[in-house]
């Protein structure tokens, strides 16, 4: 999978309120009420992730759970990362 071009990660962002680029990675820090709904979010996140084979590093602090996102066999990001994004914005509106 192509790496996207930094217009192309550009144009990405700003489709997808909240995320931001840290180097070679999409990042966003999400907030839950309480920590097992940061738990039950995580968990429905992981399912994603295994039905796209795409795996986020996720950073757990109580209620704040940041996820970054690289295709790291390509070196950066993709189109990988974006669609996975989404999908995670998906899962928190729901």
């Amino acid at each position: 999978m192509p790496m996207l071009s930094d217009q192309e990660i550009q144009h990405a962002l700003t489709e997808l309120p909240g995320w931001s680029r840290a180097g070679d990675t999409l990042t966003r820090t999400f907030r839950c009420a309480t920590f097992p709904a940061a738990m039950a979010f995580v968990q429905q996140v992981a399912d994603i992730a295994e039905a796209q084979q795409h795996h986020p590093d996720i950073d757990v602090r109580y209620t704040a759970i940041t996820f970054h996102l690289s295709t790291h066999d390509a070196g950066g990001i993709t189109n990988k990362d974006v669609t996975l994004a989404r999908a995670i914005d998906g899962a928190f509106a729901a």
